[in-house]
């Protein structure tokens, strides 16, 4: 159980966000609100109030950071993006929850039946949901817009965006100290500090050694950040001059070896394809990977369904690689595949919360399913509308970049941002690691290709020949 200072660390997080937005600029001050609360605020530890959605490390933040550029900022926050698809797509995302509660209005029973007698007896069952969940629900999935929502509206410039890549930086160097220690003695600092450990410690022990988590909630997240941390040093080592490059660079392969250390094969696996790419390649070459990434990242579960995807080669190229790391994957598609299969009961709006969308045991009501990937979750819980949307308020960022890649040159700051969104995507495929600030980049990227297009209609109104004065007639020449 959380401790008390872990509950007043949430409670004096809106005092910490003040004091920001009066002493930094509006674009590091969101960023370090929502990145500094995922980053110091405990795991698991929720004010758990009726009717309303939980209040967290990632909703206190968000709220605060919203709150803050309203009144202490006093800035206007545009809601709707410019493109019909994402009006939609955010549209769908927000009423989309609608037909999830009123077509999860009934309870799910579990029955034991007895074959002497022809009686059964219910031995448990998860409520159905309420009309008024409606409420709590649409609410939960407005806050989580938040930083999509404020990075588009703050983030889309170059100085918005090199923030955001330098916050990454600073925040993976200053992370690293503590995630060195527990590497040396064992993942212990949330215990310290909280009170208590916010995952199965077995998990956190491999190769003879242990994998950090200090205050996210698994290892694997550990990794991940590390691996975007690395990924925005090289590209500000990309545009740094000749006095600063020595630094970025060393900074560089310092996290990287860090990334090594947290003994995460997807992550590292992440962060040998992205940053050499962001070393190496141009930017526009850098958005088309990130669309290949993203197209298959939204094609996923259809491949999956029609078994177009070669479990059996990926499981034998991760065999190649370690025994564990196969059993793992294995493990996952199994899980997959039960939960692919729930899921196909209610296939357009989902099974809803309280777990409905999970493998039960249909005797004792004990879950026999364990979801990882942020898609299956997504897909089980508020079906194709909700995958779609929420996939497609990711993704369709990274195509309406490369629509503009294609007239104009695009900045490395928004080519490596989007190469850290579709890496995100591909991992969300095997776990549920979407986090504040991979909202952040997705509105940063939005809002930039936004930008992009409104300079180009000024470009070309420019360029347009003006109409001359009703009733005068240019001469003729010739």
């Amino acid at each position: 159980m959380p401790n008390a200072f872990a509950y007043l660390m949430l409670m004096i997080w809106p005092v910490a966000c003040v004091v920001m937005f009066r002493r930094m600029g509006i674009e590091r001050a969101i960023i370090w609100a929502i990145l500094g609360g995922y980053l110091l605020l405990p795991p698991r530890a929720v004010f758990d109030l009726p009717l309303v959605p939980d209040f967290n490390k990632t909703s206190i933040p968000n709220l605060c950071a919203l709150a803050c550029c309203l009144w202490v900022a006093k800035r206007r926050v545009p809601i709707w993006p410019e493109s019909r698809v994402m009006k939609v797509l955010l549209f769908l995302f927000l009423a989309g929850t609608i037909p999830t509660v009123l077509t999860n209005t009934d309870p799910i029973l579990f029955y034991s039946v007895f074959d002497a007698e022809p009686v059964s007896f219910v031995t448990g069952g998860l409520p159905g949901l309420r009309i008024i969940d409606v409420l709590s629900v649409g609410s939960q999935q407005a806050i989580t817009l938040i930083p999509f929502v404020l990075g588009r509206a703050f983030l889309s410039s170059q100085t918005g965006q090199r923030e955001l890549l330098l916050a990454l930086l600073v925040g993976g160097l200053v992370y690293s100290l503590p995630a060195l220690l527990e590497i040396r003695l064992s993942p212990q600092i949330n215990i310290w500090v909280y009170g208590f450990f916010q995952h199965d410690f077995g998990q956190m022990m491999r190769q003879g050694g242990f994998r950090p988590i200090v205050f996210l909630p698994h290892g694997l997240w550990m990794a991940f950040f590390f691996m975007t941390s690395a990924a925005a040093a090289a590209v500000l080592f990309r545009m740094a001059d000749r006095k600063s490059r020595p630094r970025l660079l060393a900074a560089t392969g310092y996290l990287f070896c860090v990334l090594i250390l947290c003994k995460s094969l997807g992550p590292l696996a992440y962060g040998i394809a992205v940053v050499p790419a962001i070393l190496l390649a141009a930017p526009k070459v850098q958005i088309r990977i990130a669309v290949v990434f993203a197209g298959i990242a939204v094609l996923y579960p259809v491949l999956r369904d029609y078994g177009l995807v070669p479990l059996d080669r990926i499981l034998g190229w991760a065999e190649a690689i370690h025994p564990d790391r196969a059993q793992s994957l294995g493990f996952r598609f199994q899980n997959e595949e039960l939960l692919l299969e729930r899921a196909h009961e209610k296939w357009m709006f989902g099974w809803g919360g309280w777990g409905r969308n999970l493998v039960h045991d249909l005797t004792t009501g004990e879950i026999i399913s364990i979801p990882d990937g942020e898609w299956i979750i997504v897909f089980g819980t508020f079906g194709w509308l909700g995958y779609l949307s929420k996939m497609g308020l990711l993704a369709v960022p990274l195509f309406l970049l490369l629509r503009h890649a294609r007239h104009d040159r695009p900045t490395r700051t928004v080519a490596a941002l989007a190469l850290i969104l579709a890496i995100t995507l591909i991992d969300m495929l095997v776990n549920a690691i979407l986090t504040p600030y991979t909202w952040l980049i997705a509105g940063a990227v939005l809002g930039y290709t936004e930008s992009a297009r409104r300079q180009e209609a000024k470009d070309d109104s420019h360029l347009r020949p003006k109409a001359g004065r009703p009733g005068l007639a240019k001469p003729l020449i010739g």
